[in-house]
């Protein structure tokens, strides 16, 4: 079983995690009746595939970085919305979850700078996380666009350019990406991999780990002072995503 999951090129963490429901529908299919308790008990000895090493995932250059934002076609309503999912990922670090997730409510100012405000992620962990001025920019273009104040920021756009749903979902956010990312030449790059990079140009600017865990979302903290710039230094710079 495991084997066919390995020829599959699948991770051991995806594999783990198949072998673990198959285990558990054996025991369930026993315990109703539907299975041998032989036949369980042989299936619940299937062993998990061992990791070998630690993955470090992909991360963009700060010029790929530049270069995949400018990808999407601003004339229109998709490229408009496109481009401000982007820069959220790019520039905020968030998961694809939380894009789809968010609202024009989280977006307030604190102390003179833009935030996003009482992001509830994963394990429901609540966090407020610097936002970029040119991350504003994208976000207030697309906006724009579509007259869109309240509610969800991100809407499914249909291929008449016109606004055709409440929220994007996930898949979405995964499947725009795609195209962009072949066309500057990084193709394969997952949204998760643009929250490494996130990570990544921060430190490399000279951000605080501790700063860059909260943000993210990485581990419980105190929640971030969003008057710190320290963390977000190449976030600012106006060649990255600028119209």
């Amino acid at each position: 079983m495991a084997g066919s999951l390995e020829a599959r090129k699948l991770g051991p963490i995806s594999i783990n995690v198949r072998l673990t429901a198959v285990r558990k529908l054996a025991v369930e299919a026993a315990d109703n009746g539907l299975l041998a308790p032989a036949l369980a008990a042989g299936i619940a000895r299937i062993k998990g595939v061992r990791a070998q090493g630690i993955r470090t995932g992909n991360w963009l250059s700060l010029h790929q970085a530049q270069a995949l934002l400018s990808a999407p076609d601003i004339a229109t309503a998709k490229g408009l919305r496109d481009r401000a999912i982007l820069a959220v990922l790019l520039g905020c670090g968030l998961r694809r979850s939380e894009v789809a997730a968010l609202t024009f409510e989280h977006v307030q100012q604190r102390d003179g700078r833009w935030c996003i405000i009482d992001l509830v992620g994963k394990h429901h962990r609540v966090r407020t996380i610097p936002m970029p001025p040119w991350v504003k920019v994208a976000i207030d273009a697309w906006a724009t666009k579509v007259a869109a104040t309240t509610g969800h920021v991100f809407r499914s756009v249909n291929r008449g350019n016109c606004v055709a749903g409440d929220a994007v979902s996930e898949k979405i956010i995964w499947q725009l990406l795609r195209p962009y990312a072949a066309a500057v030449g990084v193709a394969g790059i997952a949204p998760h991999d643009l929250r490494r990079t996130t990570a990544k140009l921060c430190r490399a600017a000279g951000g605080e780990l501790e700063q860059i865990n909260c943000c993210s979302g990485i581990r419980r903290s105190r929640r971030p002072s969003v008057t710190s710039g320290r963390s977000r230094t190449w976030c600012t710079r106006p060649t990255m995503g600028s119209s």
